[in-house]
Protein backbone atom coordinates (compact mmCIF):
# COMPACT_ATOMS: atom_id res chain seq x y z
CA UNK A 1 0.00 0.00 0.00
CA UNK A 2 1.46 3.29 -0.93
CA UNK A 3 0.30 6.48 1.19
CA UNK A 4 1.27 10.05 -0.49
CA UNK A 5 2.95 11.07 2.33
CA UNK A 6 5.39 8.18 2.60
CA UNK A 7 7.58 7.74 -0.85
CA UNK A 8 9.64 4.61 -0.64
CA UNK A 9 12.92 4.71 -2.64
CA UNK A 10 11.11 2.16 -5.02
CA UNK A 11 9.04 5.29 -6.24
CA UNK A 12 11.82 7.09 -7.42
CA UNK A 13 14.31 4.80 -8.90
CA UNK A 14 12.20 2.82 -10.91
CA UNK A 15 11.71 5.76 -12.75
CA UNK A 16 13.03 5.85 -16.19
CA UNK A 17 15.22 9.24 -16.67
CA UNK A 18 16.88 10.36 -19.97
CA UNK A 19 20.52 10.68 -18.09
CA UNK A 20 20.68 8.70 -15.65
CA UNK A 21 24.06 9.13 -12.52
CA UNK A 22 23.57 5.76 -11.05
CA UNK A 23 22.16 2.10 -12.80
CA UNK A 24 21.33 -1.41 -10.33
CA UNK A 25 22.61 -4.24 -11.83
CA UNK A 26 21.57 -7.90 -10.66
CA UNK A 27 24.55 -10.55 -11.09
CA UNK A 28 22.22 -13.70 -9.35
CA UNK A 29 25.65 -15.89 -9.84
CA UNK A 30 27.17 -17.98 -6.56
CA UNK A 31 28.64 -21.26 -9.07
CA UNK A 32 32.07 -19.46 -8.15
CA UNK A 33 31.09 -20.12 -4.61
CA UNK A 34 30.30 -23.76 -5.12
CA UNK A 35 33.64 -23.78 -7.09
CA UNK A 36 35.39 -22.52 -4.06
CA UNK A 37 33.54 -24.85 -1.27
CA UNK A 38 31.71 -22.39 -0.11
CA UNK A 39 27.87 -22.94 0.81
CA UNK A 40 25.81 -22.19 -2.29
CA UNK A 41 22.72 -19.46 -2.01
CA UNK A 42 23.84 -15.71 -3.03
CA UNK A 43 22.36 -16.41 -6.24
CA UNK A 44 18.89 -15.81 -4.88
CA UNK A 45 20.20 -12.28 -3.27
CA UNK A 46 19.79 -9.93 -6.00
CA UNK A 47 16.56 -9.41 -6.26
CA UNK A 48 15.77 -9.72 -2.62
CA UNK A 49 18.35 -6.53 -1.45
CA UNK A 50 16.59 -4.78 -4.65
CA UNK A 51 13.38 -5.12 -2.90
CA UNK A 52 14.83 -4.37 0.20
CA UNK A 53 15.90 -1.13 -1.20
CA UNK A 54 12.99 -0.39 -2.77
CA UNK A 55 10.95 0.07 0.59
CA UNK A 56 13.64 2.13 2.26
CA UNK A 57 12.68 5.86 2.33
CA UNK A 58 14.90 8.59 1.06
CA UNK A 59 16.66 10.73 3.61
CA UNK A 60 14.20 12.93 5.91
CA UNK A 61 17.00 15.08 6.62
CA UNK A 62 18.33 15.67 3.51
CA UNK A 63 15.40 14.73 1.15
CA UNK A 64 15.14 16.82 -2.03
CA UNK A 65 19.07 15.99 -2.83
CA UNK A 66 18.05 12.52 -1.92
CA UNK A 67 15.59 12.04 -4.12
CA UNK A 68 16.95 13.73 -6.73
CA UNK A 69 19.90 11.27 -6.63
CA UNK A 70 16.98 8.35 -7.02
CA UNK A 71 15.53 9.70 -9.24
CA UNK A 72 18.89 9.73 -11.47
CA UNK A 73 18.76 5.94 -10.58
CA UNK A 74 17.75 3.26 -13.55
CA UNK A 75 17.27 0.13 -12.50
CA UNK A 76 18.73 -2.14 -15.99
CA UNK A 77 17.57 -5.48 -14.11
CA UNK A 78 19.42 -9.02 -13.59
CA UNK A 79 22.22 -10.09 -15.91
CA UNK A 80 21.33 -13.74 -17.10
CA UNK A 81 23.53 -15.84 -15.23
CA UNK A 82 24.04 -19.31 -17.25
CA UNK A 83 26.06 -21.07 -14.27
CA UNK A 84 29.18 -21.03 -16.91
CA UNK A 85 30.77 -18.82 -15.01
CA UNK A 86 33.75 -17.29 -16.98
CA UNK A 87 30.91 -16.35 -19.74
CA UNK A 88 28.33 -14.58 -17.35
CA UNK A 89 31.52 -12.66 -15.99
CA UNK A 90 32.12 -11.31 -18.97
CA UNK A 91 28.76 -10.42 -20.05
CA UNK A 92 28.88 -8.15 -16.40
CA UNK A 93 31.65 -7.09 -17.82
CA UNK A 94 30.27 -5.60 -21.31
CA UNK A 95 27.38 -4.22 -18.91
CA UNK A 96 29.54 -2.37 -16.33
CA UNK A 97 31.83 -1.22 -18.87
CA UNK A 98 29.07 0.35 -21.59
CA UNK A 99 28.07 2.41 -18.35
CA UNK A 100 30.94 3.52 -17.41
CA UNK A 101 31.77 4.78 -20.59
CA UNK A 102 29.01 6.96 -20.57
CA UNK A 103 29.73 8.14 -17.47
CA UNK A 104 27.12 6.33 -15.51
CA UNK A 105 28.17 4.51 -12.04
CA UNK A 106 26.74 0.99 -11.73
CA UNK A 107 25.41 -0.54 -8.37
CA UNK A 108 25.90 -4.20 -8.62
CA UNK A 109 24.08 -6.56 -6.45
CA UNK A 110 25.55 -9.89 -6.46
CA UNK A 111 26.19 -13.07 -6.21
CA UNK A 112 29.37 -14.58 -4.95
CA UNK A 113 32.08 -12.74 -4.76
CA UNK A 114 33.08 -14.01 -8.32
CA UNK A 115 31.00 -10.64 -8.94
CA UNK A 116 33.92 -8.28 -8.08
CA UNK A 117 36.02 -9.93 -11.23
CA UNK A 118 33.45 -9.49 -13.84
CA UNK A 119 32.77 -5.90 -11.92
CA UNK A 120 36.41 -5.28 -12.58
CA UNK A 121 36.27 -6.52 -16.53
CA UNK A 122 33.67 -3.17 -16.72
CA UNK A 123 36.77 -1.41 -16.46
CA UNK A 124 38.90 -3.58 -18.63
CA UNK A 125 36.00 -2.79 -21.32
CA UNK A 126 36.10 1.02 -21.08
CA UNK A 127 39.82 0.97 -20.60
CA UNK A 128 40.17 2.86 -17.22
CA UNK A 129 42.54 2.22 -14.66
CA UNK A 130 41.21 1.11 -11.40
CA UNK A 131 42.33 1.01 -7.64
CA UNK A 132 40.06 -2.10 -6.59
CA UNK A 133 38.90 -1.14 -2.85
CA UNK A 134 37.65 -4.19 -1.26
CA UNK A 135 35.93 -4.12 2.27
CA UNK A 136 36.02 -7.82 3.14
CA UNK A 137 37.99 -10.58 5.82
CA UNK A 138 39.42 -12.50 3.06
CA UNK A 139 42.42 -11.40 0.78
CA UNK A 140 40.26 -13.86 -1.98
CA UNK A 141 44.06 -13.80 -4.42
CA UNK A 142 43.07 -17.54 -4.60
CA UNK A 143 45.22 -19.47 -7.32
CA UNK A 144 42.87 -20.72 -10.02
CA UNK A 145 41.25 -24.50 -8.95
CA UNK A 146 42.31 -26.30 -12.46
CA UNK A 147 41.87 -23.36 -14.40
CA UNK A 148 39.27 -22.21 -13.34
CA UNK A 149 37.87 -18.97 -11.92
CA UNK A 150 35.96 -18.79 -8.29
CA UNK A 151 34.55 -16.54 -5.26
CA UNK A 152 38.28 -16.77 -3.97
CA UNK A 153 40.35 -15.26 -6.84
CA UNK A 154 39.18 -12.51 -8.28
CA UNK A 155 41.49 -9.71 -7.22
CA UNK A 156 44.64 -12.70 -8.10
CA UNK A 157 42.89 -12.49 -11.76
CA UNK A 158 42.60 -8.27 -11.46
CA UNK A 159 45.80 -8.06 -10.35
CA UNK A 160 47.32 -10.50 -12.96
CA UNK A 161 45.03 -9.43 -15.51
CA UNK A 162 47.51 -9.04 -19.40
CA UNK A 163 45.92 -5.32 -19.33
CA UNK A 164 47.17 -4.52 -16.17
CA UNK A 165 44.46 -1.67 -15.84
CA UNK A 166 44.31 -2.68 -11.62
CA UNK A 167 46.70 -0.18 -10.49
CA UNK A 168 46.06 -1.16 -6.49
CA UNK A 169 44.35 -3.65 -4.49
CA UNK A 170 43.33 -2.04 -0.73
CA UNK A 171 41.79 -5.32 1.41
CA UNK A 172 39.92 -3.55 4.05
CA UNK A 173 39.19 -5.89 7.67
CA UNK A 174 41.27 -8.98 7.19
CA UNK A 175 40.56 -11.17 9.85
CA UNK A 176 44.03 -13.17 10.85
CA UNK A 177 42.01 -16.62 11.35
CA UNK A 178 40.90 -16.59 7.35
CA UNK A 179 44.06 -15.20 5.28
CA UNK A 180 47.01 -17.75 4.36
CA UNK A 181 49.99 -17.13 4.80
CA UNK A 182 50.87 -17.63 1.49
CA UNK A 183 48.16 -14.78 0.66
CA UNK A 184 49.40 -12.35 2.62
CA UNK A 185 52.80 -13.06 1.45
CA UNK A 186 51.36 -12.29 -2.18
CA UNK A 187 49.72 -9.02 -1.41
CA UNK A 188 53.38 -7.81 0.30
CA UNK A 189 54.88 -8.75 -2.96
CA UNK A 190 51.66 -6.82 -4.98
CA UNK A 191 50.38 -3.30 -6.18
CA UNK A 192 48.37 -3.82 -2.82
CA UNK A 193 48.02 -2.85 1.04
CA UNK A 194 45.73 -4.47 3.31
CA UNK A 195 44.38 -3.50 6.80
CA UNK A 196 42.88 -5.91 9.81
CA UNK A 197 40.00 -6.39 10.65
CA UNK A 198 40.47 -4.83 14.69
CA UNK A 199 42.34 -1.76 12.90
CA UNK A 200 39.33 -0.91 10.63
CA UNK A 201 37.58 2.02 11.85
CA UNK A 202 35.43 5.47 10.43
CA UNK A 203 38.84 6.94 10.38
CA UNK A 204 40.42 4.67 8.08
CA UNK A 205 37.91 5.13 5.69
CA UNK A 206 37.85 9.17 6.20
CA UNK A 207 41.63 8.75 5.05
CA UNK A 208 41.17 5.78 2.27
CA UNK A 209 38.55 7.99 0.43
CA UNK A 210 40.44 11.62 1.00
CA UNK A 211 43.87 10.25 -0.58
CA UNK A 212 42.40 8.56 -3.43
CA UNK A 213 43.84 9.69 -6.72
CA UNK A 214 42.72 7.55 -8.98
CA UNK A 215 39.15 6.03 -10.14
CA UNK A 216 38.44 3.42 -7.70
CA UNK A 217 35.62 0.59 -7.44
CA UNK A 218 34.60 -0.48 -4.35
CA UNK A 219 33.62 -3.64 -3.23
CA UNK A 220 31.61 -5.03 -0.60
CA UNK A 221 31.81 -8.35 0.80
CA UNK A 222 29.30 -8.70 3.59
CA UNK A 223 30.75 -11.48 5.82
CA UNK A 224 33.07 -8.72 6.48
CA UNK A 225 30.38 -7.84 8.93
CA UNK A 226 29.88 -9.35 12.46
CA UNK A 227 27.76 -12.19 11.61
CA UNK A 228 25.33 -11.15 14.84
CA UNK A 229 24.25 -8.09 12.08
CA UNK A 230 25.09 -10.08 9.07
CA UNK A 231 24.34 -14.38 9.91
CA UNK A 232 22.98 -14.64 6.03
CA UNK A 233 26.35 -14.70 4.44
CA UNK A 234 28.46 -17.89 2.28
CA UNK A 235 31.03 -17.33 5.02
CA UNK A 236 29.91 -15.95 8.19
CA UNK A 237 32.16 -14.05 10.60
CA UNK A 238 32.14 -14.53 14.27
CA UNK A 239 34.08 -11.39 14.72
CA UNK A 240 33.91 -8.67 12.35
CA UNK A 241 33.85 -5.23 11.54
CA UNK A 242 30.62 -3.28 13.49
CA UNK A 243 28.01 -2.43 10.61
CA UNK A 244 27.96 1.04 11.35
CA UNK A 245 31.15 1.43 10.61
CA UNK A 246 30.74 -0.58 7.16
CA UNK A 247 27.70 1.77 6.46
CA UNK A 248 30.21 5.06 6.95
CA UNK A 249 32.59 3.68 4.34
CA UNK A 250 29.81 2.96 1.55
CA UNK A 251 28.74 6.72 2.80
CA UNK A 252 31.69 8.38 2.12
CA UNK A 253 32.34 5.92 -1.25
CA UNK A 254 29.34 7.33 -2.70
CA UNK A 255 30.14 11.20 -1.94
CA UNK A 256 33.72 10.76 -3.84
CA UNK A 257 33.97 11.47 -7.42
CA UNK A 258 36.77 9.12 -7.45
CA UNK A 259 34.33 6.14 -6.68
CA UNK A 260 33.00 5.21 -9.84
CA UNK A 261 31.44 2.00 -9.20
CA UNK A 262 30.28 -0.26 -6.21
CA UNK A 263 29.13 -3.72 -5.48
CA UNK A 264 27.92 -5.95 -2.90
CA UNK A 265 28.55 -9.67 -2.54
CA UNK A 266 28.28 -12.88 -0.55
CA UNK A 267 24.74 -12.44 1.39
CA UNK A 268 23.29 -16.15 1.35
CA UNK A 269 19.24 -15.57 2.00
CA UNK A 270 19.13 -18.98 2.96
CA UNK A 271 20.98 -18.86 5.68
CA UNK A 272 19.49 -15.60 6.77
CA UNK A 273 17.32 -14.37 10.12
CA UNK A 274 14.43 -12.41 9.29
CA UNK A 275 16.09 -10.92 6.33
CA UNK A 276 18.41 -9.15 8.86
CA UNK A 277 21.45 -9.74 6.40
CA UNK A 278 19.47 -8.71 3.13
CA UNK A 279 18.24 -5.53 4.80
CA UNK A 280 21.91 -5.04 5.91
CA UNK A 281 22.94 -5.19 2.36
CA UNK A 282 20.24 -2.92 1.20
CA UNK A 283 21.18 0.13 3.85
CA UNK A 284 25.09 -0.21 2.12
CA UNK A 285 23.11 0.53 -0.98
CA UNK A 286 21.31 3.21 0.25
CA UNK A 287 24.28 5.23 1.65
CA UNK A 288 26.30 4.81 -0.97
CA UNK A 289 23.13 6.72 -2.71
CA UNK A 290 22.82 9.16 -0.39
CA UNK A 291 26.44 9.87 0.29
CA UNK A 292 26.19 9.98 -3.92
CA UNK A 293 23.21 13.55 -3.22
CA UNK A 294 25.90 14.78 -0.71
CA UNK A 295 28.38 15.37 -3.75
Amino acid sequence: MHFPDDPRCGHFISRPTESPEHVLIGFGSDEGVRRNGGRPGAAEAPDLIRTALYKLTPDPTQFSAHVSTLVNTIDAGNIECTGRLEEDQEALGLEVGRWLKQGVRPIILGGGHETAYGHFLGYVEANCPVHIMNIDAHADVRLLKNGQAHSGSPFRQALEHDSGLCNHYSVYGLARWSTAKAHLDYLEKSKASYCWDHEVTRKTFDHAFDVLQHSAMLTLDVDAVSAHEAPGVSAPAVYGLPLDTVLHGCFLAGQSAKVRSFDIVEVNPRFDLDHRTVKSAALCAWHFLAGASQR
